[in-house]
């Protein structure tokens, strides 16, 4: 950021306007009354969460567009920028570990049918990495009509057909890639993606730990869903299928788990 008065900036704005700081502190709106002193913390988990998505989806722009250019290295470089963004993201989840649940049912009915299901940001997320099977369609239709976003999303190839395409370029098989004398960028590329995939999991799997700790295994979620059964169930989706079938190879089977997965 440059400093007010350096060169090529305006000296009129300052740290706080340039981030809009007073805006930004007004949008924590509590609606238990009289406010619960655990909502706050609720509301900034879930919107700075919000606010990482918004990062994730435009990364994920960048990671597509350079798929699709060929540009491997630039590709790599996006990809690992996201797993950096996906460690933020799970990591602040632990803030919400320190919320007993005598606590939140003190202000959960204040919640009304909101819940995380809605996030249009994450669902685009989600469709764009490669989650596009019928069941994931049922329960975004739940929530009312597909989210633009999310059509946009869905409109695009998912993250593992831009990389086999990129491999059929280079004319290179998945195995190649893993047996090749000396890593190439397409190795270190397949890998970062399979290390995005890890983090995106390891953030579904403290969200449901999450959730059990506070509202139990079997309570529904707010907005009408299965709670931590719905979520227990996405922890079995795959966005790339082939990155983890092509590592049975070497182990005398050719099979490996496709379930949720887009081509």
């Amino acid at each position: 950021m440059s400093t007010p008065g350096s060169a090529g900036g305006d000296s009129d704005i300052t740290y706080g306007t340039y981030l809009a700081v007073d805006e930004l502190l007004q949008l924590q709106r509590a609606r238990s009354r009289p406010e619960h002193p655990d909502e706050l913390l609720f509301i900034v988990v879930h919107q700075s969460s919000e606010l990482w998505f918004k990062v994730m989806l435009h990364e994920l722009g960048f990671l597509i567009e350079r798929l699709g250019d060929g540009d491997t290295l630039g590709a790599l470089a996006t990809t690992r920028r996201l797993n950096a963004l996906v460690h933020i993201v799970a990591a602040q989840l632990s803030a919400l570990d320190t919320l007993p649940p005598q606590r939140f049912a003190q202000f959960r009915m204040y919640l009304g049918s909101a819940s995380g299901g809605q996030s249009a940001q994450f669902r685009a997320i989600e469709a764009v990495s490669g989650i596009r099977d019928d069941h994931f369609m049922q329960v975004i239709r739940e929530h009312g009509d597909v989210p633009a976003l999310v059509q946009s999303a869905l409109s695009r190839p998912t993250l593992q057909a831009l990389f086999l395409a990129l491999l059929e370029r280079e004319g290179k098989a998945i195995e190649q890639i893993y047996t090749d004398d000396a890593p190439s960028l397409l190795f270190l590329l397949a890998e970062s993606l399979l290390e995005y995939e890890q983090g995106f999991q390891l953030w579904r799997y403290l969200h449901v730990q999450l959730v059990e700790r506070i509202i139990g295994p079997d309570t529904g979620g707010t907005g009408g869903t299965l709670g931590a059964r719905y979520l227990q169930r996405t922890l079995q989706q795959r966005f790339f299928p082939e990155l983890w079938r092509v590592r049975a190879k070497f182990f005398g089977r050719s099979d490996a788990p496709t379930a949720g997965v887009g081509k």
